[in-house]
């Protein structure tokens, strides 16, 4: 792995400003440490930007083509370092190995691909009457990133910022490190200049708080939870800077009365469950007709028994969640919705049997849940799934909106154009029809307090432009 009790700043790896302050990187699926981070401080943050700064005078000068020869630079880096990327975050947030290569370094991978192509056509400029109106790179950007997908996460901030002439300070989380110093060292080898990339690793109180109320960075881009969304926005607000945001999620997955019902909900169990729930955009509200339960309760059972768990280093679907905090968040949760009278239908409370080591949750769908109670209105973030029933698609389109999220939505059903009505009266962001696959190609973000802006794609680029009309131009 990396060497993470290092910064790396203006083109270099640096040590920490002042005290060196370290935090274990606990391996979820051993519990032991696999290495120390050092926790930054607003000195680090300070020095980060000012190399941000320095940079950007000449960054965003740069040529279209110039910015497309960087992008393709990094991705064969990138290329190069798949394997040493899946290690790590198999290592740091216990990603099976299969889905750390079928999709947690791929993703990445992905977002600096869609960048390049999206770059090649992407106008900066257009002219309207007299005036012409032009898009500029808005600065300095402050990107702070979780633990649950890390390289998605980083890179569909990266790689838009990059394309639109824009220098940045990342803070990946203190908790899964290793996958980002490792990304700066991509950079480094694929020729960035000197200042446009930059790392400083830390806590949010340390480094989070520090980038986001920073005088010298125009934009900052979150994503985490809401609580803490929230808490980057008021850091934000005194200088007045942009606030992109992507944050939880409770999404309503309809599946509709019709003759696939069942394939329907063991695909939406096994949705569910990838990265062990923790998935701002899981289906964890599965919405099916309450004359057609005993048949889903089957159904159920019957997906469950295909999800093993177990040593993320070998071919389960499940390994560990991310950390202590987050597994004892999750049991609470659980035991509370069994006080609620929801039935565990499959797991429940505790480790699955066999494995006392490690922050392993029990694959768990809950039946008699109604839509008020705590497991259905909270975001558990673990591979919890709670089955709510509708006697109407009016009804479940009513249920599926009574959330204060609004990230994503799913609906299935074999008549198509029905399935697409309901889909858009979901007030969301992202709705999957019949199971649809991820497209880096669609925007992303959600609505009410999922967040703002959207990320992934063109859309992406034009959270890091400033518009500036230039009047009489064309006179």
């Amino acid at each position: 792995m990396p060497d993470i009790t290092k910064f790396y700043i203006d083109g270099q790896w640096v040590d920490p400003v002042g005290e060196l302050n370290l935090l274990d990187v606990i391996n979820p699926a051993t519990e032991k440490a696999a290495g120390q981070v050092a926790l930054g401080t607003s000195a680090d943050v300070d020095a980060a930007v000012a190399a941000a700064r320095r940079a950007f005078d000449s960054w965003s000068q740069t040529s279209v083509d110039d910015r497309i020869a960087l992008l393709g630079a990094i991705i064969a880096e990138y290329q190069n370092r798949f394997a040493d990327l899946a290690a790590a975050v198999t290592e740091e947030m216990g990603a099976p190995t299969g889905l750390a290569n079928a999709a947690q370094v791929p993703i990445g991978l992905a977002h600096l691909a869609t960048a390049a192509e999206s770059l090649k056509t992407f106008s900066f400029s257009e002219d309207r009457g007299s005036s012409r109106i032009v898009k500029e790179p808005i600065g300095v950007c402050g990107f702070i990133t979780p633990w649950n997908w890390p390289l998605n996460q980083v890179m569909c901030k990266v790689a838009p910022a990059i394309a639109t002439g824009c220098t940045m300070v990342l803070k990946p989380s203190e908790v899964a490190p290793f996958s980002a110093a490792i990304v700066a060292e991509i950079f480094d080898a694929a020729g960035v200049p000197a200042g446009v990339f930059n790392l400083v690793n830390g806590d949010g109180p340390g480094v989070g708080s520090a980038l986001a109320g920073h005088p010298d960075i125009d934009l900052i881009s979150f994503t985490g939870s809401t609580r803490a969304g929230i808490e980057v926005a008021k850091n934000a607000a005194p200088t007045v800077k942009r606030v992109a945001q992507e944050l939880g999620g409770k999404s309503p997955n309809i599946l509709l009365d019709d003759a696939s019902l069942s394939a329907n909900v063991a695909a939406g169990v096994s949705s569910m469950m990838v990265n062990s729930g923790q998935s701002c955009n899981a289906p964890s509200r599965m919405l099916v007709p309450n004359n057609r339960i005993d048949e889903v309760t089957a159904a159920i059972t019957d997906a469950a028994k295909a999800i093993t768990v177990g040593d993320p280093s070998t071919q389960v679907l499940l390994g560990p969640v991310v950390s202590e905090p987050q597994f004892t968040k999750i049991q609470g949760l659980i035991e509370r919705a069994i006080a609620d009278g929801a039935t565990p239908v499959v797991g429940g409370a505790g480790r699955p049997e066999g494995l006392d080591t490690g922050y392993y949750v029990q694959p768990t769908v809950f039946t008699n849940v109604t839509n008020d109670m705590e497991i259905a209105r909270t975001e558990v973030f673990g591979p919890v799934l709670v089955v709510i029933g509708y006697d109407s698609v009016d009804e479940a389109i009513e249920i599926g909106n009574d959330t204060e999220y609004g990230l994503a939505g799913y609906v299935s059903g074999e008549d198509v154009e029905e399935v697409r009505r309901i889909g858009s009266k979901l007030r969301a962001g992202s709705i999957s029809l019949n199971s649809a696959p991820v497209d880096p190609l669609a925007p992303f973000g959600g609505y009410k307090r999922s967040g703002n802006g959207r990320e992934w794609s063109d859309y992406a680029f034009n959270e890091f432009l400033e518009v500036k009309s230039l009047l009489g131009f064309g006179a």
